[in-house]
């Protein structure tokens, strides 16, 4: 799905703004403070990623307004108008709507307007813990298919079950405690165990396009490899009933796909610890393009790419490489310091104090 058009009300610093976009490359210029990324923020949540920046849904909402809403229009492979709209409030529950049809959940935006995006945040996939790796790989997984966005939530509720159980435990669980262990233990292998092979076979199929990607933005070749180490060995089941004692004494789950790690290298040395700033800046958006191929390569769709005042962070050779390698489909991205050299954007608008503006003129 291509993105036509955006519209915002009470979110972030903007009281309202009305934002058309072109095909190619979008760019949105400005000083910082002004509200670029508000405006890419925006588009992520209605790609069903919620804020990139890591902000809870009531922080969204503009100061001394009760909810914030967005709508997009975009266009379908097929030339379809799409309509989707959000009431994002800060206190109660989102309301979704596609086409005018209501969405029980957040994750069922996943199949309607994909978006890829990248931050200078993104160093933090290299240099951070495993958690933002573990997301990065689940986040390409529920781009794939729902059911996998569906498989993360299942997840995430037994854990949460499971854990407050062995909280409850103080130590010690009766016959009663141990026989709901048991339950919450079998739903955990089944799905854990569902979890890890799909995130083994994504990061086997990623391989190939981790490295190109590397090897487009680094300019030069190197060996570059994401692991998947996990937290127990054999069968998940066996583990978590090994883990069991360990797990009551602690109060929390000590294993599972929620403890993995994604280890990452280049040249055969640990990225985190052994590559330099340029190396781990270039890895970094060398895993977010090589999610964004392996999406494309399925013929699932074309995702939008959404780059935040990316250029800042990078020498003008690996800008200039980056825009190279960045697929010919939608891109919008933020500058505060001026366009790369080889950026030739079909679209430029303004942002000062909220304001967006295109040619002089007001939207």
């Amino acid at each position: 799905m291509k993105l036509r058009s955006l519209h915002i009300e009470n979110w972030r610093s903007y009281e309202a703004a009305d934002v058309a976009f072109g095909d190619g490359l979008t760019a949105i210029v400005g000083d910082n403070g002004n509200g670029k990324t508000n405006l890419l923020e925006a588009i992520g949540w209605l790609g069903g990623i919620g804020s990139f920046r890591g902000a809870p849904d009531d922080a969204l909402v503009r100061l001394g307004a009760g909810s914030a809403i967005l709508r997009a229009v975009g266009e379908s492979h097929d030339g379809r108008e799409q309509l989707i709209e959000a009431e994002i409030p800060r206190i109660g529950r989102n309301r979704i709507q596609v086409n005018r049809q209501r969405l029980q959940r957040m994750g069922d935006l996943l199949g309607v307007l994909q978006v890829t995006v990248f931050s200078p945040d993104d160093l933090e996939l290299v240099k951070g813990g495993p958690t933002l790796r573990r997301g990065w790989v689940d986040a390409a997984l529920a781009s794939r298919h729902s059911k996998h966005a569906a498989l993360r939530s299942d997840i995430e509720r037994v854990l949460k079950q499971r854990n407050a159980l062995l909280r409850s435990a103080g130590g010690r669980l009766d016959a009663d405690g141990e026989f709901t262990l048991d339950v919450w233990d079998s739903k955990l292998a089944e799905i854990g165990t569902a979890l890890v092979t799909a995130r083994l076979d994504l990061l086997d199929e990623m391989a190939s396009e981790l490295t190109r990607a590397y090897d487009a933005v680094a300019q030069k070749m190197a060996s570059v490899t994401a692991v998947y180490q996990q937290s127990w060995n054999g069968d998940l089941g066996e583990a978590l009933l090994g883990a069991r004692q360990l797990d009551i004494r602690r109060g929390v789950s000590t294993l599972g796909p929620h403890r993995d790690e994604i280890l990452l290298s280049i040249g055969g040395a640990p990225a985190r610890t052994h590559a330099s700033q340029g190396e781990q800046r270039s890895l970094a958006l060398a895993l977010r393009l090589a999610a964004d191929a392996v999406i494309r390569v399925a013929g699932i769709a074309e995702p939008v790419l959404l780059l935040d005042d990316v250029f800042s962070e990078l020498d003008p050779g690996r800008a200039g490489a980056l825009l190279d390698a960045l697929p010919t489909s939608q891109r919008i991205l933020t500058t505060a310091a001026g366009l790369p050299p080889a950026a030739r954007p079909d679209h430029v608008l303004s942002v000062v104090d909220g304001r967006v503006s295109e040619g002089g003129v007001v939207l």
